[in-house]
């Protein structure tokens, strides 16, 4: 089976090939492609793949750019951080996706549907319809509703805690904090991962497994070490660091 992945994020690509050689050995990766542009300039020289694992936000635009001038003869599983709505859309069509951040137990599950898909896909050609694109397409113009506050609990009270006044998060033994700029901390419900996808990525970043950060709070970025930063905030002289498969991304973020 060859496999062609479409996706930016380094750490998304290390996993694909990883949970490939886990859950599907005898699968080959004919191509890790970056960008629309390299998409493009690859399907015009080398044949349909059997499947294709796709991001949707990629370096220069949305990679539904690709998919309205290749043909596609194959299944395609989209890799998304997008919300329910969009998810829906997929299903609703018969797609294949993987939300990140994805486990093993859920690429394992994409790779079974991948398999029922491939019975019944159409000849090599016909690629995504005008319905399907025209579906997606309009899911993604969707405006997504962020989530605006927080209900905290604080001296017995309840309290609504403006996202806008959380200089950061922080995941500490089981529960997750929002600490707000007078260094307050308030115990939050969910996951950090949870919450995470509630936020607007405009405004918060994923620093690492356990903090998420509020860009109006940060002062400035110090190199740590070989892959990583230090991040001192306005609000506290404690520094946050960056894991080192979240550096790029995080340098990306700070100048979008």
């Amino acid at each position: 089976m060859n496999v062609l992945i479409i996706e930016d994020e380094e750490l998304s690509v290390r996993q694909l090939t990883q949970y490939l050689a886990a859950h599907e050995p005898a699968a080959t990766v004919v191509g890790v492609l970056k960008s629309i542009s390299k998409a493009l300039a690859w399907f015009a020289q080398n044949p349909m793949p059997d499947l294709i694992f796709s991001d949707i936000e990629l370096l220069d635009g949305n990679a539904f750019a690709i998919y309205e001038q290749v043909p596609i003869g194959c299944p395609i599983v989209f890799i998304t951080a997008y919300d329910q709505f969009l998810l829906q859309a997929f299903q609703g069509q018969g797609i294949a996706y993987l939300l990140k951040p994805f486990t093993a137990a859920q690429f394992a599950g994409t790779l079974t549907k991948y398999h029922a898909l491939r019975r019944s896909f159409a000849p090599a050609g016909a690629g995504l319809s005008a319905e399907v694109l025209a579906s997606l397409s309009q899911a993604l113009r969707q405006p997504r509703l962020y989530k605006q506050r927080f209900t905290v609990r604080l001296r017995g009270s309840l309290h609504l805690l403006a996202v806008d006044e959380v200089a950061y998060l922080q995941a500490e033994e089981g529960l997750v904090f929002a600490i707000d700029q007078r260094g307050t901390r308030y115990a939050l419900t969910g996951t950090l991962t949870e919450l995470e996808q509630q936020l607007d990525p405009a405004r918060f970043f994923r620093l690492n497994r356990s903090e998420i950060v509020h860009i109006s709070y940060i002062d400035k970025a110090e190199p740590y070490g070989k892959d990583r930063l230090a991040i001192k905030l306005k609000t506290s002289p404690d520094f946050l660091l960056t894991s080192a498969t979240h550096t790029a991304g995080f340098r990306k973020w700070l100048d979008a």
